[in-house]
């Protein structure tokens, strides 16, 4: 997987920032969509407060190599699906975390399968789609290309 392009199109949907922040779910995040936990060194920082580039791109690092653990967790053939469909789910994984993303148990059969149209329409399915339906909707139309005869 080309994983720049797989950072690139993360942060592209969450943004970059520097500030301590309140997500959609009222949890306070940093950098790009890092929810910040007791194991942070963030933790006690509070909205407003601030942390640099290389902090940043430190935690993203991190949180790319646990999204994609992730997968490999969730989906039994993560590594033989298409590109396109790792980065799709990877975006997922990002965005909801294991816990969350591993509830969506149709679309991940739909995946396991390889029925990619099936899939695209599944996880429209979900609080997910309705919390973030314009990324929903971009993740489940590359997914549903995915099963057009080339």
């Amino acid at each position: 997987m080309d994983i720049n392009k797989l950072r690139e199109e993360i942060a592209a949907d969450e943004g970059r920032r520097n500030e301590v922040y309140l997500c959609s779910e009222s949890k306070r995040t940093v950098g790009i969509g890092h929810l910040i936990t007791a194991d942070d060194p963030e933790w006690p920082m509070e909205v407003g407060d601030t942390i640099t580039d290389e902090r940043i791109d430190e935690l993203f690092d991190t949180d790319i190599a646990t999204t994609l653990e992730d997968c490999r967790i969730i989906f039994s053939n993560f590594e033989a699906m298409p590109e396109e469909a790792q980065r799709v789910f990877a975006n997922m994984a990002f965005q909801l975390g294991r816990y969350r993303l591993s509830a969506f148990k149709r679309s991940i059969k739909y995946a396991n399968e390889g029925a990619w149209q099936e899939c695209s329409e599944e996880i429209l399915d979900s609080k997910w789609s309705r919390q973030t339906p314009n990324r929903a909707e971009r993740l489940s139309n590359r997914l549903a290309a995915l099963s057009v005869p080339v």
